[in-house]
């Protein structure tokens, strides 16, 4: 598959197929930022400060600086060529708040689970959860100033992940790195689909 970025319209050959895509991971992972810097369109976002009630409950251990959380989900739109755009769910992080989860899964073609190297087990829900739902899925390093770098196949088997799920390093601050991350999961969730098409024509 081959997909160039466009933000032109669909040109009167009909509207574009759209796919609704998941972000999520661990608190404080950078899926507000993923989202908003790859949206072409101003992020909707259900942030609120962090406050004492969120003490004893929210881990901030190596994101001391992160003020803001969210609290239902982050949305924003990018438009892949003038034939795809993806829907941009970005999940909260923490465990009050994945009540939500199955809401947002409805219809979801694939996710992205970032990970952050400091707090990596952080990701080990999200990959549970799309796991158990059958999601195809891929994780994306977020490459934080400071964070000691790891190989993809160290994250690979510490988070003890199918051979078959891509691992790979972004920048969630960068749109560049973000569609790059975006373009590997519909690579991956068009592959799941072809072959579960091919499974039931046997």
């Amino acid at each position: 598959m081959d997909y160039e970025h466009s933000d032109a319209s669909a040109g009167g050959r009909g509207l574009p197929t759209a796919f609704k895509i998941l972000i999520a991971g661990g608190f404080g992972v950078g899926k507000t930022t993923m989202v908003g810097a790859v949206s072409e369109t101003g992020p909707l976002r259900t942030e609120e400060v962090l406050s004492e009630q969120g003490v004893g409950i929210d881990d901030i251990s190596g994101v001391e600086a992160k003020t803001t959380t969210t609290v239902a989900m982050d949305f924003g739109r990018i438009t892949i060529n003038d034939d795809l755009v993806l829907y941009l769910f970005g999940t909260p992080g923490q465990d009050r708040f994945w009540f939500v989860w199955d809401e947002l899964a409805l219809g979801a073609l694939g996710a992205v689970v970032l990970a952050d190297t400091r707090r990596l087990a952080d990701c080990f829900p999200s990959i549970d959860y799309f796991e158990r739902q059958g999601t195809p899925f891929i994780v994306a390093v977020n490459c934080f100033e400071g964070a000691r770098r790891y190989e993809l196949e160290e994250v690979q088997l510490a988070l003890d992940l199918d051979p078959d799920v891509p691992v790979m390093l972004c920048d969630a601050r960068q749109r560049q790195s973000g569609k790059e991350v975006l373009i590997a999961l519909l690579r991956k969730a068009m592959e799941r689909r072809d072959r579960d098409r091919a499974a039931a024509g046997r």
